[in-house]
């Protein structure tokens, strides 16, 4: 039986549309979907806001460049792992293949669980190299921007958690509007971790340049 062959349907639909909009057309978008656009939206300027602090701080006479931990590197190639591991997952439910859907969240969790732990290295290298945040504005920011972005993570992994819990403790597949929810949190995980990818990528250069 393929156990995500209800999939195709897609139940926020069928079991009773939204309000006709202006012009007889009907709002579709779950709205979870819509909340987690809306969420990236704001994380989104809150790092830009960073960056741009980020750079006015840069041009002080008491900043020095910071000597990033090589342990960052690995970090950076974890977290791309992490996001393959998450479209692997969010592939996985679009043909039906629960094992996949499975395997791609467990090891997209496991992956951002090292992460973090790498992190954590990093930050116990910095310090006990001496780089603490109030010796120089550059150390300072370093935590500010990996303690943020961590703290997004480790809130991702609450839904995460609840997803994986459910397609590993007995998914309803007859029903196809608890399987279509379960679908839509793979792709809402999937598009999160894609954008904190970016987001670490984008911080990571930004720390190399400057």
């Amino acid at each position: 039986m393929n156990i995500f062959k209800v999939l195709g349907t897609k139940p926020w639909q069928q079991s009773g549309q939204v309000d006709n909009v202006p012009g007889g057309e009907v709002l579709v978008m779950p709205s979870a979907r819509i909340g987690l656009w809306v969420f990236l939206a704001v994380v989104a300027s809150l790092f830009g806001l960073f960056t741009s602090a980020y750079h006015m701080r840069a041009e002080y006479a008491d900043w020095r460049q910071l000597d990033v931990p090589a342990l960052l590197w690995l970090n950076t190639g974890v977290l791309v792992l992490t996001s393959v591991a998450f479209q692997w997952a969010w592939s996985a439910s679009r043909q039906g293949k629960l094992a996949g859907v499975r395997d791609g969240l467990t090891v997209g969790g496991a992956l951002t669980l090292a992460f973090l732990v790498l992190q954590l290295l990093a930050w116990r290298q910095m310090i006990d190299a001496g780089y603490f945040a109030y010796t120089n504005p550059a150390n300072a920011f370093f935590y500010l921007l990996t303690g943020a972005h961590a703290l997004h993570l480790l809130g991702g992994l609450w839904v995460w958690a609840r997803t994986t819990a459910r397609v590993w403790g007995g998914l309803d597949t007859e029903n196809a509007e608890e399987v279509g929810r379960v679908r839509l949190r793979v792709e809402l995980c999937t598009i999160y971790w894609h954008f904190l990818l970016l987001v670490w990528l984008v911080l990571f250069g930004l720390m190399l340049s400057t």
